[in-house]
């Protein structure tokens, strides 16, 4: 599934280079940034780690305008 097709799929704005806020069960929220997508899945690569992670474009996640970048 392409990034195109989870927007329409899912209506979430995601794109390529989008900032995103990413909250799991009691754990603080943390920051990431979109790097692509696959099989429905959005690869994330949280901030302070070197790979991405596969996150449901509607599980735990706010997306970011640019103005919005901090953990809150």
């Amino acid at each position: 599934m392409s990034m195109s097709s989870i927007r329409k799929a899912h209506g979430v704005p995601a794109k390529r280079g989008q900032r995103v806020r990413y909250t799991r069960g009691g754990k603080p929220p943390e920051l990431g940034t979109i790097r692509s997508a696959d099989g429905g899945w959005l690869y994330v690569r949280l901030d302070g780690e070197g790979f991405t992670r596969p996150l449901h474009p509607t599980c735990g996640l706010e997306y970011l305008d640019p103005h919005q970048q901090t953990v809150e």
